[in-house]
């Protein structure tokens, strides 16, 4: 299943429905415009030339133009409708455009005084350029595609004389319609030569009724939308299928460093061990406590009405401190004492009552490693 849907999201979007007539049922003028004219005012001259140009009036022909913005001329071409059989119209109903197959190669890009020859089941059709986007002239002559070579190269070399004088000639096969992803334009292919029409031109150069094409339009612009909804919807499946292996591969890289870890945690334990054996080790070589060094500080703070009770050691920096004093603002007193010496860490007062004028009080120090030292013998 992988494998054609990649081959769909490479292939694109499909051709438009294009419809190509048979240029032998139409006929063509290119016609001068005024300079500044309007896509209305061209439209309204372009009637005006069908009811000159054609014995039928305009309601009963097939009928379209191209003309590019701002062209010098514009390329009239239109059908009687009834040279069209009613299952031959019933295919154009969901086309979304239906033009001459000579008109599918009007986008392209040729040099001046050049002619275009397109092959068609009919027979031969060559598009001239003199200046400009816009031929000069269209010309068709009937010859049996099956001819032998030599019939069909004489059969254009008369049609190019009759009604040419180019300088280059292009020998291209019947166009195509291309797949692509703006919808602001038509895509034409002849072998090498491409054409490209905007949709704005591509819209005066559908032959059917004007009024219908409406809908048209609005078909093919939810076709497109369809299409970039699936092509969205597909995006977020795939960026949620790179989630779930990105998940998964993280999943089994967790597996591993676990597994690895739980191989490396007896060796890990073994060092822990040693490390905090060595640490004990050498706690026990280079320190020592010093409970009397710790009292001779703790007296050279103490108010002078202020009796130590009783202290003890806690750990190697530790000090618990048990006094008296008939003064009960000395206890303030040796506490702010203690406190504001930078080799004390903390100072905490443990328990203070006060009975027959008498106020017993405790503390407990905490002092910063290093501060005291062993007195000297």
């Amino acid at each position: 299943m992988t494998l054609p849907l990649l081959r769909l999201l490479k292939a694109g979007p499909p051709p438009p429905r294009v419809v190509l007539l048979p240029d032998a049922m139409f006929f063509t003028r290119s016609l001068p415009v005024d300079a500044g004219a309007t896509p209305a005012d061209v439209a309204a001259q372009v009637e005006l030339a069908l009811e000159t140009l054609s014995p039928f009036p305009p309601a009963q022909l097939y009928h379209g133009f191209f003309w590019p913005p701002g062209a010098e001329r514009v390329l009239v071409f239109a059908a009687y409708r009834r040279r069209f059989s009613t299952e031959q119209t019933a295919a154009w109903e969901n086309a979304e455009l239906v033009i001459p197959a000579f008109a599918a190669l009007l986008g392209g890009t040729v040099q001046p005084g050049t002619a275009v020859v397109i092959p068609s089941a009919e027979g031969l059709t060559a598009l001239y350029w003199e200046q400009g986007p816009v031929p000069v002239r269209v010309a068709f002559r009937p010859v049996d595609p099956q001819a032998p070579e030599a019939e069909l190269v004489l059969a254009r070399g008369e049609l190019l004389r009759e009604a040419f004088d180019s300088r280059a000639v292009v020998l291209a096969a019947a166009p195509e319609p291309e797949s692509s992803l703006n919808e602001r334009e038509f895509v034409f292919r002849a072998e090498a030569f491409r054409s490209r029409i905007p949709l704005a031109v591509a819209h005066a150069l559908d032959v059917r009724d004007k009024s219908a094409l409406a809908g048209l339009r609005r078909a093919r612009a939810r076709d497109l939308l369809l299409w970039r909804t699936f092509l969205a919807l597909v995006g977020v499946l795939v960026l949620l299928g790179i989630g779930e292996l990105a998940l998964f591969a993280n999943g089994l890289w967790q597996q591993t460093r676990r597994a690895q870890a739980d191989a490396q945690r007896p060796v890990v334990e073994r060092i822990m061990s040693a490390q905090s054996l060595t640490t004990r080790i050498n706690e026990l070589s280079s320190k020592r406590l010093l409970p009397l060094e710790m009292i001779t500080f703790v007296v050279g703070k103490k108010p002078a009405d202020v009796t130590l009770v009783r202290t003890s050691s806690v750990g190697l920096y530790g000090l618990t401190v048990e006094a008296t004093t008939p003064n009960p603002a000395s206890v303030s007193a040796f506490r702010t004492a203690l406190s504001s010496d930078p080799g004390l860490e903390k100072v905490d007062v443990l328990d203070q009552r006060a009975r027959d004028n008498v106020t017993n009080f405790s503390f407990a120090l905490t002092f910063r490693p290093g501060t005291i030292k062993p007195a000297t013998q």
